[in-house]
This record gives C-alpha cells, structure tokens and sequence, in this order.
C-alpha cells in the first residue's frame, strides 16, 4: 500500500493516540547515511515530544536488515507471542519485498502474514518494489453476518491507495508516496493489477505463433466453470513451470553472497512466477476474499468444449500476461535513481502537525545538502552533465531546486531579520554578498541564507586549501598537475589576493578582501570556464536562488549545511579518531589501527559491519553536538586530502583504463588505499575523478550522457575488491536552459488553446452543414504531430541518462561464475573476490551501464 503525500500525517497521528505505557516500542530501522541520520533525528524528536516509546537500529546492508527481521520483527507478530507493534523504515528497503526479507513471509494456509506489524517505508530510492507500493495490505475484518440492507462501508484501500478513512494498526506493509507514485505509475499500477486478475496460467513460450497443431494437454488450461482454473500443480509440473518463467525473464536479485544467499528486488515472491507475474495474493499471502475491490474485470474463458476456442482464449490471455509483465518489467529496467530526501519528507510531516522548529529545519536542510556530496540525483550515482551552465550545486536538478526553495523560504519565516540589526549586517559584510563566519550575538542560534561558493569547508580552511580540495575547481583547473596549480595561482593574481594571503585561515583575512571576494569572482571565474562557482546575482524574479544555508551556535561555532554533510559523512566513513599516522607519524592513530585489523579475516564483512554501526552512533550523537562536530574537521580534511592524493596520482600515472561503456580504474596501493574500502569515501573519490575525466574530454560525451565510470577499492584484509560504478545526472541549476524550456512549455500550450479553438469553430460548422473538409482534419494531425516533435524536445526520453549500473552488476552475476557480494543500499555497489574481478569487468563492459 502506499500513502499519498496529502496524507502525510494520517499515520503518525492514529500512533499518537493509539499509543500508552504497555504499548511496544516503535522499532527504526536506520540506514547509515546522513540523509538518513537527519531524518531518524527528526523523527526521534517527535516520538520524545509524544512520550512514545522507540528502539533505533543501524542498518549497513541486506544482511543487517534480514538479521534485524530475524531478532526484532519476527517476535512482535502476534503468532511469536508479540502483540504487534510498528516498523519505520529510513532508507531502507524501498527496492526489496520487504515481507520476505523480514521474516513475514505468507503460509500456505493463509495465515496473516504480518502478525499486527505495521511496517512504514520511507525511502528516497528508486525503482520501488511495486510489491510493496500496491500490495502489503492487512487482512480484512471478518464481522459475520450482517443485515442485508445495512450501508456498505467504503474499502479504505483502493488500488494500493490509502484513504482518509484508513485505520490503521492491523499490520501490512505501506510506502509513503512523495507525489511520484500517484504522478508518475499510473501505467505500472494498471499492470500490476490487471496481472492479479488475471488467471493463472503458464507460459511455455509455444503460443506466440498462433499454431492451431498443438494438442489439448499442451494447452495446459482445463475448464471449470467458464473460468480457468486454479488447481495445484504437482511438483514436478511446478519445476518445469519455474524453469520456463525463469528462461522467459529472470528475476532480478538485489542481494548475493557466497553463502549464495539472495534477496529478490522483483515484485514478485515466489520464483514459479516470473520477473513480474505477480498476484496480490502470493505478496500478502492471503486469499482472494481479503483483496481490496477493484474495477477491473477478471478475463473468462467460455465454457466451450471446442479445443480451438480453448486454446484461442488461451493466447489471448498470454499476450494479455506478457504485455503487462513488459510494462513492470521496463519499468525495474529504467536503472537507478533518487525522488525527495527522506529528511525533507520529515520536515513535511512536522509541519503538518505543527512541530516544525529550526531544530527540525536544519535537519532537513543538512540532509537535502548531503545528498550533492554522494553524486545522488535524479539520474542515481553520478556526476553532473551541465557544471558549464552556471547557478548552483545541488540534488535534483528543477525538482531539488523546488525544494530548496521551499527550504529558503521556511528559513526567512522562521528566522525573520532584525530590523534593529541592520548596522550591524553591513559591518559584517553580509549586505554585500560576504558568507557568515561568526554568528551575531552569543545566543544566536539562527539559520541564515548565504550566497556559498563551491569550495570545501571554506570556514575552516584557508582560502588555498579550501580552492585546491574543492571537487569542482580541480576537475575544471586540473589541480591533480603542476600547470592546473599554476593556472590556480594566476587565477588567485587575478582577483588580487596574493598566495601568502591565501594561505591564512579565512576567517583571518583582511575584511576588505572578504568583502570584496563574491563580486571578483563573478567577474573573473567566467575567464576560467567557471560560471557555477558562485550562485549568480540577485535580479528582476530571481531573488536569492542557488544561495546556501549556514547556522550559528552562539560564538561557538558557525557552520553551513554542506559542511556539516561533509563532516558527518566523514565520520561515517573514516570513523572517529584522536590523531593520524600520516599527518603526525604515530602509530596509534587510525591508520595504525587499521593496520592491525588487516591481520583479521572478516570474509563476511561481520566486524566491518559493526564497525560502521559505532560510527554511526558517533554521527548521531555529532548532529546534536556542535563540539563533536568541530574535533571531527580533521577526519573530513585528512579524507578530501586522501581524495586529492589518490586522484592525482591514478590520473597523473594514467591508470583510468578506457573500456567499451565505461572508464576503469583500480585503487590498490599507495598510503591511503584503506580508506577507500568503505563504498561512501570510494563513491566521492570516482565522483571526483568523473568531474575530473568529463573536464578532459569535454567535447567526446554526448550531451547529457555523462562519463560513466568503474572505481574498484581493494579491501585486503578481507580479500575482496569494493566496486562502484557512476553515471551521468544533474547537479547544476541552468538558469538559461529552464527559461528557454519554460518558454518552449508555453508556445505549446498556446497552440494547443489555439488548435481547440479551430476544433470548436469546426464542429460547429459540421452541425450548420458547412461540412469542415479533411484538410482541416490533415492540418490539424499536422500540427499534432508537430507539437509532439515539440515536447519530444522539451523533455527527454523517460529513464534517459539513469545509472544502470546495478542492473549491469546482476545481469554479469546470472552469467559468470564470479564470485559476488551485493550487500549494499546502493544499486552501483558490490563486492567482488580479487581472484574473480577480471572477469567481472571484461564481462561488464560489454553491458548498457546507462540509461
């Protein structure tokens, strides 16, 4: 089931008042990222507000996720002695049958599945696993007789939709919609539920071509009542069954390990199915009297005793089984991508319920802002298509930007200005265009707007460093070379701020050179091919689009939205530590701890998982604790120095292997080869070399394609290589390409009121008897098609540009023998063994990795 965005709070409401001391605690199941992180803040906030009783547990993979079924799911259902309870998914299990990997599989004997529990799934990932989105709901209520003329009651589930009327508490599975389901898969629902009424019936691939030779026991389908019917197979006619689905489309798996363990993605459970065969009643595990009503009609088959007619119907419906599995199964193909943060979903439901403070605002904006360090947008992994174009960085190109501003908007009402502070603003240069360093009062503990650069923790820094580790600027110099630090050099000459200058802390800098910084780099960054380096000038409708967000605590700290993603990510992929062997010679740091845990064999990956569960309570604890967050800056800087190191040296060795469908690269010594174990810092470090090999061959890709990109991390201690592949997306705002769009959208409009115009004037003339000719008619299918050329132009084709790299991964593990692990949230990442990863990649190459 899924629940529309208008209501939101509908949920969260009922568990208000449903809620008392005997009452179980709500579990969370929290991925560790920081959008998530933000987001279990948010949410943990108000549980505490409402004394309502809550478990957190980290969630690093699959294998966490089906452990965490196991030992907390599994026991609140009612048949384990539980008393039901509710799940709060974040981040996780957007793209699996989450029943399935729970525990709360269906039993034969139609038993309720879920036992009472409740599971809420909000997740920023895409595709859905429509299982999830249009089945999962709770079984019906049995009351027994009833009079006959008593009023019927309104099904409170319509074709997966939530209504209003909806009381929950009796357990099922149900997604919160961020406005894409009910906008965006009209057509997979119709598909999806058409194949739940359709009858069962096996496809054998022999009825395509309308032979009419086949005898009576090939057709397979015997009568009973007009209608097919649905005896039980034995169990070797269930095997052939299986093995002719499997041969038509083969399920896509999101998990596979050594222990050949797997978690299927596909909508459906049972493999006897096929990819996307599904039935409401195998998701649920319930019969056909607790499915919701739906207007679709069940197709029949007469009650004919003809073979011909027999096996008439029965292509009929086989044509009809494959073009809606073909609609699913495009829709599972389209490749990965990224909808709305979860944090601002979040936010938005705080706001429904009027909770919404800044606490709860700088949560979400640091979760939306996070998501730009990971490459995830609307395209999933990968770096950005239209960095020339100007305007700022950010998740989701028109859609993000939306939000953003939604965002901007909830910071100006929250923290209205001080018109008594006016003087005090133009002293600190904020009037002018200069980024907040120190905050106004030592209780200011404000959110403001900032017109943000694209450099690196600027605020804690020197203008130098900050430049030289900033993605942005060293894929456009090439700071990986002696003559992209030059060209640095003349570029800092330029603006007349001198080397010795730049390398002093920035908040130490003269305040006239502070001041005057923003306006010199507008003038002379477009010199430099430089255009998105700063958001652009306030003008006529445009206000203050593309600027930052930075927050005080008092005189304590002052630190923006990206900083505070940079840092928290840093503690979730380096870990908290007191020094570095690299930077102080000690061998007590991180680096010699890590050296003695690569004496360890942990091929599962076990004790890698717990430690990534300590770091995140490290984070979480650090979202709440600004001193935290300070004594973590070295961990974000010695990472992006890390980053700038291994980049340099792979380009600069010419180690980025050319291959079919992607550029190659293998991280597999040098001083800092163990921090790209963990898939975060190996995801920043291909992002920045795809920024960096797009600058190169700025002419070679096609617009919008992108460069994707294959990083493999080598993990010694446990023998396997981490692989992550990047693709194209969005990043940058076009501020000129979204007018000359807005203006295509209204030429069209236009003339599609002009062509409904001629329509009416000529059927009025039909009915005079003037008798409007086909030429009319022929201009008019002219112009149609015409207008359709039009909006092909205006808005690309639907998947285009996607990371498809995690359909690629599954499609190379169905046809070698290599060695995989995919444990991972992120469709890009997998683990493979070091003796297999050749074979791995010369099979991948040969695969579509984007959409």
């Amino acid at each position: 089931m899924y629940l529309p965005r208008d209501l939101i709070s509908h949920l969260y409401n009922h568990l208000i008042r449903s809620q008392h001391a005997q009452s179980p605690p709500v579990l969370l199941l929290v991925a560790l990222e920081p959008d998530a992180l933000c987001a279990c803040r948010i949410l943990t906030a108000l549980l505490k507000r409402d004394y309502i009783q809550h478990n957190i547990v980290p969630v690093s993979g699959y294998g966490d996720l089906a452990r965490a079924g196991g030992t907390q799911v599994v026991p609140m259902r009612t048949q384990n002695g539980g008393s039901g309870g509710t799940v709060i998914c974040l981040g996780v299990g957007g793209l699996v049958d989450l029943g399935a990997v729970l525990g709360l599989e269906a039993t034969e004997d139609g038993e309720d599945a879920t036992g009472g529990v409740e599971i809420w799934v909000i997740d920023a990932r895409r595709p859905w696993n429509l299982g999830n989105v249009f089945g999962g709901k709770p079984p019906e209520i049995v009351l027994g007789e009833v009079n006959g003329n008593a009023r019927t009651k309104a099904p409170d589930v319509i074709l997966g939709q939530v209504q209003r009327h909806y009381k929950p508490g009796r357990g099922g599975i149900i997604v919160y919609d961020d406005g894409d389901i009910n906008e965006e898969l009209g057509t997979e629902k119709e598909a999806y539920f058409q194949l739940d009424q359709l009858p069962p019936i096996d496809d054998d691939g022999r009825e395509s071509d309308g032979s009419e030779t086949e005898s009576d026991s090939d057709g397979g389908v015997p009568l009973d009542g007009g209608r097919l019917s649905r005896k039980r197979k034995s169990s070797s006619d269930a095997e052939d069954d299986e093995e002719s689905a499997d041969e038509d489309v083969r399920p896509r798996q999101r998990r596979r390990s050594n222990s050949d363990e797997s978690i299927s993605i596909s909508p459906t459970r049972p493999a006897r199915r096929g990819l996307v065969s599904t039935s409401l009643n195998d998701i649920n595990g319930r019969d056909s009297s607790s499915r919701s009503p739906s207007p679709t009609s069940q197709p029949t088959l007469p009650a004919y005793d003809d073979p011909k007619t027999t096996r008439r119907n029965r292509r009929r419906l086989l044509r009809l089984k494959r073009k809606y599995e073909a609609v699913l199964h495009s829709y599972y193909s389209l490749g990965a991508s990224y909808s709305e943060p979860i944090s601002s979903l979040l936010y938005s439901l705080a706001g429904e319920i009027g909770r919404e403070d800044n606490n709860f605002l700088w949560h979400a904006i640091v979760g939306v802002s996070s998501l730009e360090l990971y490459g995830r947008n609307m395209t999933g992994v990968g770096i950005s298509t239209t960095l020339d174009a100007g305007g700022s960085a950010g998740w989701g190109g028109e859609r993000g930007e939306r939000i953003r501003q939604v965002l901007r908007d909830e910071v100006r009402r929250l923290n209205p200005p001080d018109p008594l502070d006016v003087k005090g603003e133009a002293a600190r240069g904020e009037s002018s265009g200069v980024i907040p360093t120190t905050a106004r009062s030592p209780t200011d503990t404000s959110i403001r707007l900032s017109p943000e650069p694209r450099f690196l923790l600027i605020r804690h820094w020197s203008l130098y460093d900050s430049m030289l580790h900033s993605p942005y600027l060293a894929s456009r110099l090439h700071l990986w070379s002696d003559v992209g630090r030059k060209r640095l050099h003349k570029f800092l000459a330029k603006m007349g701020v001198s080397l010795v200058q730049s390398r002093q802390s920035y908040t130490h800098m003269d305040m006239d050179l502070k001041k005057g910084l923003r306006q010199r780099l507008l003038k002379y960054a477009p010199m430099y091919s430089l255009n998105g380096l700063v958001p652009p000038p306030a003008g006529a409708g445009r206000g203050r689009e593309g600027w930052g967000f930075v927050r005080s605590w008092g005189f304590k700290a002052c630190l923006s939205a990206v900083d505070v993603g940079v840092i928290v990510g840093a503690i979730l992929e380096v870990g908290k530590a007191s020094a570095y062997s690299t930077a102080t010679g000690s061998n007590t740091g991180w680096d010699g701890r890590r050296a003695e845990k690569q004496e360890l064999v942990d091929e599962d990956g076990k004790l890698e998982g717990e430690e990534y569960v300590q770091r995140f309570w490290n984070a979480y604890d650090a979202l709440e604790n600004v001193e935290a967050l300070k004594l973590s800056l070295p961990h974000a800087q010695h990472l992006h120095r890390a980053i700038l190191r291994t980049g340099a040296a792979l380009l600069a060795k010419r180690h980025i292997r050319h291959l079919k469908a992607f550029r190659m690269a293998v991280v597999k010594d040098g001083p800092d080869v163990a921090l790209f174990t963990h898939p975060g810092a190996l995801t920043k470090l291909a992002l920045w070399l795809g920024d960096a090999i797009a600058a190169q061959e700025k002419d070679a890709p096609a617009p919008g394609k992108g460069t994707p990109l294959v990083l493999a991390g080598l993990n010694d201690a446990r023998g396997v290589y981490v692989v992550v592949g990047t693709g194209g997306g969005g990043g940058v705002i076009d501020w000129e390409g979204r007018r000359e769009r807005a203006e295509r959208r209204a030429a069209v409009t236009e003339r599609r009121r002009e062509r409904e115009e001629r329509r009416a004037v000529a059927a009025a003339a039909q009915e005079e008897g003037d008798g409007a000719g086909e030429a009319d008619e022929a201009e008019e299918s002219d112009e149609e098609e015409e207008e359709d050329a039009d909006d092909d132009e205006i808005e690309p084709r639907r998947g285009y540009g996607r990371n498809r790299f995690g359909n690629a991964f599954q499609e190379v593990i169905d046809e070698t023998n290599a060695r995989v692990r995919i444990d991972s949230f992120e469709h890009c990442v997998v683990e493979v063994r070091k003796e297999d990863l050749s074979a791995f990649l010369e099979s991948l190459s040969m695969k579509a990795v984007v959409g």
